[in-house]
């Protein structure tokens, strides 16, 4: 689910509930809709969309229109040093 659909289903009134989800270092979000439909935000080439910090994803969360977040950090590790490939 990338931008221009989330905004859609944003101002459609579609969107139940946003998660933010720090796993690791990797911070992602995903959204449940009206129908109980999980859908992880992604970019337009389809891979999942990331952030460097919480911060950076409850902004860009907001500027599309979202207010409400839950914020999940069971799993997080901020001080862990992230892979590059």
């Amino acid at each position: 689910m990338h931008n221009k659909m989330l905004q859609g289903l944003v101002e459609a009134g579609a969107v139940k509930a946003v998660s933010i989800i720090a796993n690791g270092t990797i911070i992602h979000a995903e959204i449940c809709t009206l129908s109980g439909d999980k859908k992880v935000i992604t970019t337009h080439a389809g891979s999942i969309k990331t952030w460097a910090s919480i911060d950076s994803a409850a902004k860009w969360l907001k500027k599309v229109g979202l207010g409400t977040i839950k914020l999940e950090v069971g799993k997080w590790s901020p001080n862990q040093k992230s892979m590059t490939f």
